[in-house]
């Protein structure tokens, strides 16, 4: 890299170091851009969770697959399907041996947002979109895209539009980021 033009010790450190942390994502990510059908960055991060390793989603029965919540005999076929396909398995040997080792997720236990499904709308200030259903997600909520009767928050940032005033019309609890970080961080 230092034999590039204008590439000082600094930024090919950094490039380096860009690389390094690009070879450990999280688990999701993995599992979503391994491209299986029928299975999105939800579904994804439910199996993550669910699973917490690559070798347990891929060992996992369709029948497991299934009994898994949000998981339904269609995407459970398909990711059974996927597994036990010789290329698809070689593409994870290959990945493992090119030095990607993904962070395991924690499988999903009660948390302080069980049960509960939050919506984000309009652009938050101090975290991304994907961070805050993130940890949404760890304290054992869901992240939903769309406002409904059985949404129990919708966290609303600059310029929230039409899902804000849904809420309001469906007498859905609206939170400042403010209040989201605060609910996070409370004991209760």
């Amino acid at each position: 890299l230092l034999s590039l033009d204008r590439m000082a010790d600094k930024s090919a450190a950094n490039i380096l170091d860009a690389i390094d942390r690009s070879r450990r994502p999280p688990l999701d990510r993995v599992v979503f851009a391994l491209g299986i059908r029928h299975v999105g960055e939800h579904v994804a991060r439910v199996l993550a969770r669910s699973f917490g390793t690559m070798e347990k989603i891929g060992g996992a029965t369709q029948e497991e697959l299934q009994e898994t919540k949000e998981i339904g005999p269609q995407i459970a076929a398909s990711i059974a399907t996927f597994f036990s396909q010789r290329l698809n398995t070689k593409v994870i040997e290959k990945l493992r041996n090119g030095g990607v080792a993904w962070r395991s997720a924690a499988a999903a236990g009660p948390g302080r947002f069980a049960g509960m499904t939050f919506v984000f709308t309009g652009a938050l200030e101090k975290l991304t979109r994907d961070e805050a259903e993130r940890l949404v997600e760890e304290q054992g909520g869901r992240a939903s895209g769309s406002v409904s009767k059985k949404t129990h928050y919708v966290v609303g940032g600059a310029d929230a539009g039409s899902k804000l005033e849904k809420a309001r019309g469906l007498g859905v609890k609206v939170l400042t980021e403010d209040e989201f970080s605060a609910l996070l961080t409370s004991k209760s």
